[in-house]
């Protein structure tokens, strides 16, 4: 029986001895922001991401990346502005990434549940360098500013790291724009760094009195307005002597479904013979990566077939090459008098896609061939960089396979080149924002290097570049066609081509050395 001396239960949230926690009270203790505030970074990553090509508008992406700025300097706890960076980076990613679908709708009936598992985790991956750049940020008193600094360190970091993948840098929104000339002298990562500049300007005018953000404002005015003006000056430089070489690409819009189908694959090789033996002839005829449905190794015939097709002109054909269980990725050169001359193989491999990493070990301990490339499961790198020598007029080419393009470290391997030649299957990436992507951080390359680029895609962008990123001469994309067209001359080496990272470096370290020496004062 109650009585009047029975205590009443505890009220809920009371503190008792025996009272569980309550766990949703405990959340914001935690470190998680709630989703209130986790929302609008994911959308402002959106918007970021919407400066990368095709769209180009950088004009949404540098507010967007200082209003991203803004909330993670004034999360309340370090845990907070972790997570928000984290959400920041997976928005920005899971759309500049989109593409990614592509490849797993190839063969949708077996590969398609799979897409959105595998962007998603590759967002949230590579937003992982973003939360570690925020954690950083938390050292320094003026966190907007050491945010912007340690964020351009984690964008450099990601181009090295498990072998890399620079895909999207945030200094690649001014790939359409003048601006992007300054990657002659500051590369990738000075774009990246140009722009955090901006944006952490912007981020903390908030904080500032009236005059103070005035005086902001217009730092971020003049910044953009001198790169905008240095751009123009060098694209209004005089273009260097061409060499006199014309050059015929071959885009022959082969389908990744139905490539390598035995009928197909005959209409597809037929194609390419077709284009290369069209009058009058070039100085070098040039076929797309993977462009040859056959095994020179277990065909040799055609090595004749191909020789003659191009009425005397040597031939760059990429293809797979064969020897024995193991397989490469590789760019051949066949002479008029139908011999191999020499071969360039990929060694920049995409992970996943042309191999597993640590495949091979798992065959060498454990016996498992099922990844590994030396049984077949996939290709073997290549040797690293090099060039192909193709005599006194066409000079040395560095030749780029793929996904070998949007590594600017990849091109400062060897002696300077005098022109560029990437060749890709851009089939995989689709129809949207792959191909326009992958060509415009091909486009850099030519910039940071000086020289000129030749693009030749299976179904495009195909393409001649000038040393100054300027398209020259296109194939629609999508078309089976042919291109002849002048090869552009190269510019002196540029300030980037010659020391690469090293002067941003420089001046990254100095810039945080102030922001991060103005805490220990503060400490002290």
């Amino acid at each position: 029986m109650l009585g009047g001396g029975v205590k009443p239960p505890p009220a809920s949230g009371a503190q008792t001895g025996t009272t569980k926690p309550n766990l949703l009270a405990a959340t914001p203790r935690a470190g998680w922001p709630g989703w209130w505030q986790i929302w609008p970074v994911t959308v402002f990553g959106v918007a970021a991401a919407l400066g990368q090509a095709p769209w180009g508008a950088w004009w949404i992406s540098l507010p967007a990346f200082a209003a991203l700025i803004f909330c993670t300097s004034r999360a309340k706890t370090t845990p907070a502005a972790i997570y928000m960076a984290l959400f920041g980076g997976a928005g920005y990613f899971a759309l500049a990434l989109s593409w990614l679908i592509e490849p797993f709708l190839i063969d949708a009936e077996t590969y398609a549940w799979m897409a959105p598992f595998a962007v998603i985790l590759l967002a949230f991956g590579l937003a992982l360098f973003w939360a570690g750049a925020a954690a950083v940020a938390r050292f320094t008193p003026n966190r907007a500013m050491g945010f912007a600094l340690t964020l351009t360190f984690a964008e450099l970091a990601r181009g090295y790291v498990l072998t890399g993948f620079p895909w999207a840098l945030i200094g690649h929104i001014w790939i359409e724009t003048p601006i992007a000339q300054l990657a002659a002298l500051i590369g990738p990562s000075g774009l990246t760094l140009l722009t955090l500049i901006a944006a952490g300007l912007l981020a903390q005018v908030t904080n500032l009195t009236a005059y103070h953000r005035a005086m902001s404002g217009l730092a971020v005015i003049s910044l953009i307005a001198a790169a905008w003006a240095y751009g123009h000056w060098a694209l209004a430089q005089p273009s260097p002597a061409a060499p006199g070489v014309t050059l015929r690409l071959i885009q022959p819009n082969a389908d990744q479904h139905m490539k390598w189908e035995p009928a197909q694959a005959d209409k597809f090789f037929n194609r390419l013979l077709a284009y290369s033996a069209v009058k009058p002839t070039p100085d070098l005829v040039i076929w797309p990566e993977t462009a040859l449905p056959y095994s020179l190794e277990r065909n040799p015939e055609l090595i004749d077939i191909i020789a003659k097709s191009a009425n005397g002109a040597p031939v760059l054909l990429g293809r797979q090459r064969i020897m024995g269980t193991m397989g490469w990725n590789s760019l051949s050169l066949i002479t008029p008098q139908g011999q191999i001359a020499q071969t360039y193989d990929k060694h920049h491999l995409v992970p996943f896609g042309e191999y597993i990493p640590f495949g091979d070990l798992a065959y060498t301990w454990f016996g498992l061939t099922a990844f590994a490339a030396q049984q077949g499961n996939g290709y073997t790198p290549g040797p690293g960089p090099r060039l192909l020598d193709l005599g006194p007029k066409l000079g040395q080419v560095l030749p780029l396979i793929c996904y070998e393009a949007v590594f600017p470290q990849d091109l400062r391997g060897t002696a300077r080149p005098d022109w560029i030649l990437q060749v890709t299957n851009d089939a995989w990436f689709g129809t949207m924002s792959g191909p326009f992507q992958h060509l415009a951080q091909a486009r850099l390359r030519a910039i940071e290097q000086g020289l000129p680029l030749v693009r030749v895609a299976n179904t495009g962008v195909t393409g001649i570049y000038d040393a100054r990123g300027r398209e020259m001469a296109a194939l629609g994309f999508g078309t089976a066609a042919y291109l002849d067209a002048q090869l552009p001359g190269a510019l002196p080496i540029p300030l980037y081509a010659r020391y690469g990272e090293i002067p941003v470096l420089v001046l990254l370290g100095g810039l945080c050395a102030v922001v991060f020496r103005r805490r220990a004062a503060t400490i002290a």
